[in-house]
Parts: C-alpha cells; sequence; structure tokens
C-alpha cells in the first residue's frame, strides 16, 4: 500500500538569502514518522541570483517558471504537484513551515482547504506595514461580503489543499491577486475551509508587492470573480 503523499510547493523568485532556511525549517522527517512521502517543490521564476541551485542543494526539486508572476507560478506547481495533499507557502522565511503538520491534521478531517492567518496570529515588528494592515483587512472584509464566506486574512500566503480539488482550481497566471483568485473559487465552488492562527515573521529581503496597485488589483478580482 502507497504512502499518502504531500507536496509542500515554495513559489520563489531571487530568495537565495532565504531559500534555504525554509527548506531546513520544512517539519520532513516528523511528517515521514507519521507515514507520508514527503517532497519539496520549488517553481523558480527565473531568478537572477542562486535560488534555484540552493534549492537543489537542500533536496528540493526545482523547475524553472520563466514567465513572470505568482500566479503563473503556482499554475505551474498545480500542475505539476500530484498528491493527497499540497502546501503553499512564500520562499521568504516570513511563514514559518512548522505549522504544517498542524494544517495537515485539519485537512486529514475531511476540510478542503485551511489558510494560516497573520491577522489571528503574531506579526513580528516591522512584518506588515500600516498601510499594508490597513489594506489587508479592508480588502478581506470585501472578501466576506461580496462572497458570503468568513476569512480573517484573504492575503495570506500560506495555504494548503487536499489534492483532489487542485484539478478543479482555474487559475488566471496573474501576479499578486492570485490569492483573491483562489479564494473567489474556493467559495463559488462551496469547499469547506478552516484557518490557524500563525506567527508571521519580517521580510529580511525588500517586498516584491505595490500596496495600492496590488490592493487595487485583489479588488477588481473579487469583483469580477463575484459578478
Amino acid at each position: 500500500m502507497s504512502r499518502p503523499k504531500v507536496v509542500i510547493v515554495l513559489p520563489a523568485l531571487t530568495e537565495q538569502e532565504t531559500i534555504g532556511k525554509v527548506i531546513n525549517e520544512i517539519p520532513r522527517q516528523a511528517l515521514e514518522q507519521k507515514g507520508y512521502d514527503v517532497s519539496v517543490l520549488v517553481i523558480d521564476g527565473a531568478s537572477t541570483d542562486k535560488t534555484g541551485q540552493i534549492a537543489q542543494d537542500e533536496g528540493a526539486q526545482v523547475i524553472i517558471e520563466p514567465r513572470k508572476g505568482k500566479g503563473r507560478a503556482m499554475k505551474t506547481a498545480f500542475e505539476q504537484a500530484k498528491a493527497d495533499f499540497v502546501f503553499m507557502l512564500d520562499a521568504d522565511y516570513t511563514y514559518p513551515a512548522t505549522y504544517i503538520p498542524d494544517m495537515l491534521h485539519i485537512l486529514e478531517q475531511g476540510c478542503s482547504v485551511v489558510t494560516g492567518s497573520r491577522l489571528k496570529g503574531k506579526r513580528e515588528k516591522g512584518a506588515m506595514s500600516p498601510l499594508h494592515m490597513v489594506g489587508n483587512r479592508l480588502l478581506t472584509l470585501m472578501a466576506n461580503i461580496l462572497y458570503r464566506k468568513r476569512t480573517s486574512d484573504l492575503c495570506t500566503g500560506y495555504w494548503g489543499f487536499r489534492g483532489e480539488i487542485i484539478p478543479h482550481l482555474r487559475l488566471l497566471p496573474d501576479g499578486f491577486n492570485f490569492e483573491a483568485q483562489l479564494f473567489a473559487q474556493i467559495a463559488r465552488k462551496r469547499y469547506t475551509t478552516a484557518e490557524i492562527p500563525i506567527n508571521y515573521r519580517r521580510r529580511a529581503t525588500p517586498a516584491k508587492l505595490s500596496p495600492l496597485k496590488d490592493g487595487l488589483k485583489i479588488a477588481w478580482t473579487l469583483i469580477t470573480g463575484r459578478f
């Protein structure tokens, strides 16, 4: 009898300073002792540094995705990640990988999707700017009203999925509105969801998003996805 498979997906773009730390923090041995076959899949968005090489050295499978955007990276990942459970977290070491077993336990109980909520957990000083915090809360409120689906952190980059729902998520290869696309589809398809509080670290390298520009894209994605 084959062991259930867990794939941890790390979309990465020029993250040589942190990719190794993220991979090493994944509680792989603990998951394997519980009977899981665990693999790490890094989708490298054509990084200009040694991100891909470091990931390979740490035992991850690396796929180069030359087309830009987190949405494109995750679309590629979802096409490749054939597993019973799939997790996604950013490669910038802001999301502790140590929460994966807790999220996996919820998925094992039959929940389709689980997310890590930064707003329910603790945040390091400087991890989220005041503008980022306000924007996220407004977008989250907007999502809750439009879709009548409760979430506390729409823009989190920490997700876990039961593998059988992955083929049913039809995602557009766009940028930082990827999480809004996910939320909209999950709400429309009425998948069961849960969230856990997580601690959120301050990013060690410069952020790649523009709060105002990307916030407007996320809002537009929520509106068009609903109507």
